[in-house]
C-alpha cells in the first residue's frame, strides 16, 4: 500500500504531524482526517506504528465515556461482548459466522453513534490496538462510509490494504524471500520468475496468469475477468455502501431503494459474467443443483496473512454430504417458504403485483425483514438466504467451529466473484426473482412511448479490446523489521504486476429529435445478439443478458439533439485508483479538495471498472446489439436535481445510479416480460454492433515457454534425419500381394 511514507518528509504536513490532542481534533479539517484514516490503516496486521494514535487508543475508557455517544444501549452491549470476549487479533474473520458478524456490527455501531469525530477517532484507535484486524477494517470501512462528518474521506483500496484477498500466493512469497534476502537478486531466477528492480528500488512480480498450473477447467479461461481486482473491488464496495445487516434508518437519505439496486447490481454482474463466457465460447452459466455434483472446481491460488489456504474445490464436486444435510434442508426449506411468503405473511400480503414490491422482494432474499414488518419468529425462517446457500457448498461454517473457521473464498466479499460456483448461486436466486417479475403485466405502448421524441441515429466507434499490465501495491502483505517500524515505512517496495482487461477509447454519438423541449433519461444498453451456438436468441430469453453501459438525466431542447458520450465519462464509472501512496502525497499539497476529488477520486467508491465496461470480444468480431431507450422524466418526490452537479463545493455525494432519481424500475424497459408487437416505439433503437479483440504478445508468456517448456518440448527435441522426406520415396515400388503378416 502507498500509505506507508513518513509524513514529516513533506513539509506542508508538518503540521499534521505532531501529536494529536483534543483541541487540534475538534478543529480537524478534511485533510487531517484524512490522514488520520491512513494512519489506521497502514499495515493492518501488524501492531500500530504511530506513537500519536497509540496513546490515544492506550488513554481511551470505553467505561468512563458512554456519555459521549448516542446510544448508550450500544455502549452497555459493547462492552458486555467484551467481557465475553471478541475474535482474537490474527484469526480471520469472515462475516458469515453469526457470532463475528455480531461482533463486527457492535464495533460498526460504536464508531456509528461516537458524538463527534473526537470520540470516533479515540474509539477507533482503541479498536486498532486490541480488536481482530480484519474486524478492525471492516468496521472502520463501513463507519467512514456512512458518517457525515467523514464524508469526502477516501479509503484505501482493499487490494493494497489487505494485499491478501488478491494477489496469488506463490508471488507473495516471492516478496518475502526478497525481504529475507535483503533484496539479493539472482539474474537467472528472477528472469524466470518475472522479478525486476527499477531504478527507484521498487521491486515488480509476476503474477504469470499462462503458468498453466493455474488453470484447473475451461472455466479458468475468465479468471481475468473473475480475479480483476477492480471488479473485486466494485463488488466489496457496494456490500460496504449496503450492507444486508443495516437498518434502513441508519442509511444515507440519497440511498434510496437500496433492495431493488441490490438485485440489479446482482443481476448486472451475472449478466456481465455470461457476455465474458460468450467471448470464450463457454455458453451459458451452468444450472445450479443441490443434488447434482457440481463439474467444474476451483483453486484458488491464495492464503490469508496466518498462511492458511483458502481451500480448493475439485471437479465433480458433491454438494449433498451427511455432514450438511441440515443446511440443504435450511436452504430448500427458506426458498420454500420465500415463495409462500406472497401468499400471506403476518397479516401482510405481497402480490408483487406492482414495481414497489421489488423492494420487498430484494429485503426478503437478501437481507432480513425488519420487526415493523414481521414478527420476529418468521424473520428466521428467511433471513440471508444467500449465506446459508455459501455455507452448504462451502466448508458448512454454521456448524465446523462457530468460533474459529476456514473460509473459503465465497466468505469474503473481496473474493467471492473469484469462484464459479458463485454465479451459479446467484443464477438461481436471480432466476427465482424473473419468476416473482412474470406476476408485474408488460409494459403497454403507452408504457413505452415518448411523444414527440425519435431517436433518429446512433452511431458507435469502432470497439476494441486488449490486454495491458497494471502494477498494484502489494508492499502491505510483507511483514516490516523492527527498524521499519520505527521509520513507520518499509523500505523496500512491493508491485504485482497483472496482466488486464482493457478497451480503446470509444464514444456513442446519439442523434435524438424532440418537438419540444423536456426533460428524459437516456438508457444504453449492451447485449448479445447470439448465443455460444451462433444462433439468434429471443428478445424475452435475451433480455437479462444486456448490460446497462450508460444511464444519464438530459434535457431535450426543440429539433434536433446530438448527444455524445465518451466511454471514460459514462455514469458511475471509476479509471485506475490513484495507489495510496501517491495519494499520501499529493493530500500534503492540494489546497482544495474537493477539486481533487471530482478530478482525481471521481466514483473512487462507487464506480464500476471502465476497463470492464466491454467484454473481451473475439479477434474476428463478436456479435452485439446496442440497445438504446429515451423516456420522459419522472422525478422522485422532494428531491433537487442541483445535487447532480459535480461543480459544487459544499458536500459530496457518490452516486451509484442517477436512475434512481426517476421512478421507474431499475432495468426498465428491458426488466419484464416483452410483448414485442407493443416493444417497438420512435424513441428506441437497436443497432448491431462487433466488438474485436486485438491479439498483442506477453513477456509473462514467452519467458514461460522460454524457461519451463523449452526442455519439455519432445517435438522440438526429436533428432530428424536429414535424408527422412526425400523426393524417391514416393517411387519406391510396392508389392501390392505382399502379406503383411510376413513381416
Amino acid at each position: 500500500m502507498r500509505a506507508v511514507l513518513l509524513l514529516v518528509v513533506c513539509l506542508a504536513g508538518a503540521a499534521m504531524a505532531r501529536e494529536i490532542d483534543d483541541n487540534t481534533m475538534v478543529t480537524m479539517d478534511i485533510k487531517q482526517k484524512q490522514t488520520v484514516i491512513l494512519k489506521l490503516l497502514n499495515h493492518v496486521t501488524e501492531r500500530l506504528m504511530y506513537k500519536d494514535l497509540e496513546d490515544m487508543g492506550k488513554n481511551f475508557k470505553i467505561e468512563d465515556s458512554i456519555e459521549s455517544y448516542t446510544k448508550r444501549d450500544v455502549v452497555t452491549e459493547f462492552i458486555k461482548m467484551l467481557n465475553v470476549g471478541f475474535l482474537p487479533r490474527g484469526e480471520i474473520f469472515t462475516i458469515h459466522v453469526d457470532r463475528q458478524l455480531k461482533e463486527v456490527v457492535s464495533m460498526f455501531h460504536m464508531l456509528y453513534y461516537a458524538k463527534d469525530f473526537n470520540t470516533f477517532l479515540k474509539t477507533a484507535c482503541w479498536m486498532r490496538l486490541y480488536l481482530n484486524e480484519g474486524m478492525f477494517v471492516y468496521a472502520l470501512t463501513v463507519a467512514v462510509r456512512h458518517r457525515e462528518d467523514c464524508k469526502g474521506i477516501v479509503l484505501p483500496p482493499p487490494y493494497e490494504i489487505y494485499p491478501y484477498y488478491f494477489v496469488r500466493a506463490d508471488v507473495i512469497q516471492k516478496a518475502y524471500l526478497l525481504k529475507m534476502k535483503r533484496g539479493l537478486l539472482d539474474l537467472k531466477l528472477c528472469d524466470f520468475y518475472g522479478i525486476k528492480k527499477t531504478d527507484k528500488d521498487v521491486y515488480i512480480i509476476d503474477e504469470n496468469i499462462y503458468d498453466k498450473r493455474v488453470y484447473f477447467n475451461d472455466e479458468d479461461k475468465l479468471r481475468y475477468f473473475t480475479e480483476d481486482i477492480d471488479l473485486n473491488t466494485y463488488y466489496y464496495y457496494f456490500h460496504v455502501d449496503y450492507p444486508f445487516w443495516m437498518r434502513d434508518s441508519v442509511l444515507d437519505k440519497f440511498k434510496t431503494r437500496r433492495f431493488e439496486l441490490t438485485v440489479y447490481v446482482y443481476q448486472q454482474i451475472l449478466a456481465r459474467y455470461y457476455l465474458e463466457r460468450l467471448s470464450n465460447g463457454l455458453g451459458e452459466i451452468k444450472e445450479f443443483s443441490w443434488y447434482k455434483t457440481i463439474k467444474r472446481g476451483y483453486w484458488p491460488w491464495l492464503t490469508t496473512h496466518t498462511g492458511l489456504e483458502f481451500p480448493a474445490r475439485f471437479d465433480n464436486y458433491v454438494v449433498v454430504r451427511d455432514t450438511n444435510l441440515d443446511v440443504i434442508r435450511l436452504c430448500e426449506e427458506k426458498t420454500l417458504k420465500l415463495i409462500k411468503l406472497f401468499i400471506h405473511i403476518n397479516g401482510l400480503r405481497l402480490e408483487l403485483t406492482k414495481h414497489e414490491d421489488m423492494e420487498m422482494l430484494g429485503k426478503l432474499i437478501y437481507s432480513n425483514l425488519d420487526k415493523n414488518d414481521a414478527d420476529k419468529t418468521h424473520v428466521g425462517a428467511y433471513r440471508y438466504l444467500l449465506i446459508v446457500m455459501k455455507a452448504a457448498i462451502g466448508l458448512n461454517t454454521f456448524n465446523s467451529d462457530k468460533y474459529f473457521v476456514a473460509p473459503n473464498v465465497l466468505d469474503h466479499y473481496q473474493t467471492a466473484l473469484r469462484d464459479p460456483v458463485f454465479y451459479m448461486l446467484q443464477k438461481r436466486i436471480i432466476d427465482l426473482v424473473h419468476l416473482f417479475k412474470l406476476r408485474l403485466p408488460s409494459y403497454t405502448k403507452e408504457d413505452l412511448y415518448f411523444p414527440g421524441v425519435k431517436i433518429d441515429n446512433v452511431a458507435v466507434d469502432k470497439l476494441v479490446i486488449y490486454f495491458d499490465d497494471y502494477l498494484m501495491d502489494m508492499t502491505n502483505a510483507v511483514t516490516l523489521t523492527e527498524e521499519e517500524e520505527k521509520k513507520t515505512r518499509s523500505d523496500m517496495i512491493f508491485m504485482a504486476r497483472k496482466r488486464r482487461l482493457n478497451h480503446q477509447p470509444f464514444t456513442v454519438t446519439l442523434d435524438i429529435l424532440s418537438d419540444k423541449t423536456v426533460d428524459c433519461v437516456v438508457r444504453v444498453f449492451l447485449g448479445p445478439k447470439k448465443d455460444h451456438l451462433d444462433r439468434v436468441v429471443d428478445i424475452n430469453r435475451n433480455r437479462q443478458n444486456f448490460v446497462e453501459l450508460d444511464s444519464f438525466l438530459y434535457k431535450l431542447t426543440t429539433g434536433k439533439n446530438t448527444i455524445v458520450r465518451h466511454s471514460y465519462d459514462m455514469h458511475n464509472l471509476v479509471k485506475d485508483r490513484m495507489m495510496t501512496r501517491d495519494f499520501w502525497k499529493k493530500i500534503e499539497t492540494v489546497s482544495d479538495m474537493r477539486e481533487m476529488f471530482v478530478k482525481d477520486l471521481r466514483n473512487f467508491h462507487t464506480g464500476f471498472p471502465t476497463r470492464l465496461l466491454l467484454p473481451r470480444g473475439r479477434i474476428g468480431g463478436l456479435h452485439m446489439v446496442l440497445y438504446v431507450c429515451v423516456t420522459p422524466l419522472k422525478l422522485i418526490d422532494n428531491v433537487d436535481t442541483s445535487i447532480l452537479d459535480t461543480t459544487r463545493k459544499d458536500f459530496v455525494v457518490d452516486f451509484r445510479s442517477t436512475v434512481l432519481l426517476d421512478k421507474m424500475p431499475l432495468g426498465f424497459p428491458l426488466d419484464r416480460h416483452i410483448e414485442v408487437g407493443n416493444f417497438f416505439t420512435p424513441n428506441m433503437k437497436f443497432v448491431d454492433v462487433m466488438i474485436f479483440h486485438k491479439k498483442s504478445s506477453c513477456d509473462m508468456k514467452t519467458r514461460w515457454y522460454r524457461w519451463v517448456l523449452k526442455d519439455y518440448d519432445m517435438v522440438e527435441r526429436t533428432p530428424i534425419e536429414s535424408n527422412y522426406f526425400v523426393d524417391t520415396d514416393i517411387n519406391i515400388k510396392v508389392d501390392r500381394d505382399l502379406n503383411l503378416n510376413d513381416f
